[in-house]
């Protein structure tokens, strides 16, 4: 029973099977938990890579990308080895090797092919973002241990055998709202890293609401200093400097995630409204607000210093930001009429061109019909939206985010002390079991960019919080948006799943421990 439930899994996970060997009794067996699940695996029963002092790692000559990934695989194995670990040319696949030559066309833009021998491992990629994905990989088939942060006994050794793996979706997102409750630096660069483990490509930054406005606009500084000055409950709030958030998106880029700003607009306003009266229609501005009902707020349409504003806004989050796409909101604009919120948008639009950038915005944004290039974020709890189906006709893309299956914030069940539950409760297998390719009626594959799991964060205040709502599920996320539908099985992923609780208690995530997932120790 044993080797027929393993050789099951296995077929889950990777589509291909080479062993039927107990999945708890040999060293290959971590081949079969990888989280999200790769393309194709194959496995070398009874063969390893021992990674040793002598170890080096070696990197493409000549190029500065992947020796910077080459160093940051050191950084990962470095403290809970104590080895050295030297990055240096590699002039023959010894040790573990990262190129740039060699792989498998069909790895694409962001996949990667990994072999692993007695003699080496080799990791080889068509870019960076490839070798950086395999690297993900890679420690995955070391012991839980080698993420912790302090030194641990080894061995230290990688099943022999081989992956080929390559996205479904190029967007594999996560969305973490400071506007709500403001996150340091720090705390948002231990999101980052916690989300790269699993190959999430994209950071969406939930910038600016009612409660909060969390950058800095030099143009318009009241918006920094009085928006951001409080949160939800009345706490301290905060911001980022200009500098602050350039350092952000460099440690974003650095583990190849690239963040998407967004300012929600013309509603959810209500701490711009407050910091700046002339852009309220009276003159007027409101007090600061700290509760969490929404749809109260919105700038005044018929004023031209709303598009000044908005343009200035625009300007300096686009000159501070490299990714293609501004995110510029427009859901939940009740207290905007319709002609209004198309007024808005169609004065709107323009501007993010203007600078450069290309719009993304919740889905109800589509009822200005933004052009081909726009992308739209779906967040309804039902798969039939025809306003959807019409957007991808005129070559709109979109980005899931199902709020009853992808919002991190939602209750496990009722007893989940944190979040919300508007949308329903959300267990791990909620968050799995759906279709990204099939969700939406009337929407091809073709028209999914990807998927995202967004983090509101109402109730959460600190990153133990953080962590409690987006693991486990944010991997059940992070799969949707990796792996070949082919390899979608609850049973399959709750096992493997199960093998990554020592791997995020090692790291010191503060994961739920889901009763539908059979955890290990």
């Amino acid at each position: 029973m044993r080797s027929a439930l393993a050789a099951a899994v296995l077929v889950a996970a990777t589509g291909v099977v080479t062993s039927a060997t107990p999945a708890a009794a040999t060293p290959e067996s971590s081949l079969q938990q990888i989280v999200p699940a790769p393309v194709e695996v194959t496995t070398r029963p009874g063969t390893a890579f021992a990674l040793t002092a002598a170890t080096e790692i070696r990197t493409q000559p000549g190029s500065a990308e992947a020796r910077r990934v080459g160093e940051y695989l050191a950084g990962l194995l470095r403290p809970s080895t104590g080895y050295r670990l030297p990055v240096q040319p590699a002039r023959s696949p010894r040790g573990i090797t990262l190129l740039l030559t060699g792989a498998d066309p069909r790895v694409g833009e962001q996949g990667y092919q990994l072999d692993v021998t007695p003699a080496a491992v080799v990791l080889r990629a068509r870019t960076a973002d490839g070798l950086f994905s395999g690297v993900q990989t890679l420690r995955q088939l070391l012991p839980a241990k080698v993420e912790s942060p302090t030194r641990q006994r080894g061995p230290w050794t990688v099943p022999g055998g081989s992956v080929l793996d390559h996205p479904r979706f190029g967007h594999r997102g996560a969305m973490l709202d400071v506007a709500r409750h403001f996150f340091s630096v720090d705390e948002v660069k231990r999101y980052v890293d916690q989300i790269a483990a699993y190959k999430i490509n994209r950071l969406h930054l939930h910038l600016a609401d009612d409660q909060g406005w969390r950058i800095e606009i030099k143009s318009w500084p009241n918006l920094a200093v009085h928006g951001g000055s409080t949160e939800v409950g009345g706490g301290p709030g905060g911001y980022y400097t200009q500098e602050q958030y350039r350092e952000l998106v460099a440690y974003a880029a650095s583990r190849h995630i690239t963040v998407v700003p967004e300012i929600d607009l013309p509603g959810h306003t209500n701490a711009a409204l407050s910091s700046y009266p002339e852009l309220n229609c009276d003159g007027v501005a409101p007090p600061l607000y700290t509760g969490t009902e929404v749809g109260f707020s919105s700038l005044c349409i018929g004023k031209e210093i709303t598009y000044t504003f908005v343009d200035d806004v625009l300007r300096e989050l686009a000159a501070l930001t490299p990714g293609e796409y501004l995110h510029i909101g427009g859901d939940e604009a009740h207290a905007t009429t319709e002609p209004d919120y198309l007024t808005f948008m169609n004065r709107v639009l323009p501007l993010v061109a203007k600078h450069g950038k290309k719009a993304t915005g919740w889905h109800e944004f589509l009822k200005a019909e933004p052009g081909a290039g726009a992308v739209a974020q779906y967040w309804g709890t039902t798969g039939a939206a025809p306003e959807l189906a019409a957007a991808a006709a005129r070559g709109t893309t979109i980005v899931l985010s199902p709020a009853n299956r992808a919002y991190l914030d939602m209750k496990y069940d009722e007893n989940t002390e944190l979040g919300l539950s508007w949308a329903g409760y959300v267990e791990v297998r909620d968050a799995y079991d759906w279709n990204p390719g099939a969700y939406l009626e009337g929407v091809p594959e073709s028209a999914i960019r990807g998927v995202e799991a967004p983090l509101w964060t109402e109730t959460l205040t600190n990153s133990d919080e953080i962590e409690q709502m987006a693991f486990p599920r944010l991997l059940a996320v992070a799969e949707l948006g990796w792996s070949p539908a082919s390899t979608h099985d609850w049973t399959g992923f709750a096992t493997r799943l199960a093998a990554q609780g020592p791997r995020l208690a090692a790291r010191g995530v503060d994961y739920y421990a889901s009763p539908q997932v059979p955890w290990r120790n």
